[in-house]
């Protein structure tokens, strides 16, 4: 992660600081958070959402391999499981 030096009034600096007392996190993530939401809102607000902004808070959130695709015994197994389950897949 890299750094940035940002000057903030006051009156603004101290409403970081209050708010991130308030949530017992660093101010650094505070600003960050802000940034994200700011800039995927101007990404939506011009119709520039890919599947991954759409998707990602579900991201990494399953466990298993990365990628199905790439490993055949993966992908059969796994339909396999849903054909058992009663679920058949058509292509």
């Amino acid at each position: 992660m890299s750094t940035i030096s940002v000057k903030l009034p006051a009156a603004l600096r101290e409403r970081l600081a209050a708010e991130a007392r308030r949530r017992n996190v660093t101010e650094s993530a505070i600003v960050r958070e802000s940034l994200e939401q700011m800039l995927f809102a101007e990404t939506a607000a011009r119709g520039e959402l890919t599947c991954a902004d759409l998707a990602g808070d579900l991201i990494g959130s399953m466990h298993g391999p990365r990628d199905l695709s790439t490993n055949q015994q993966y992908l059969r197994e796994a339909v396999a499981k849903d054909y058992a389950r009663g679920r058949k897949r058509t292509r």
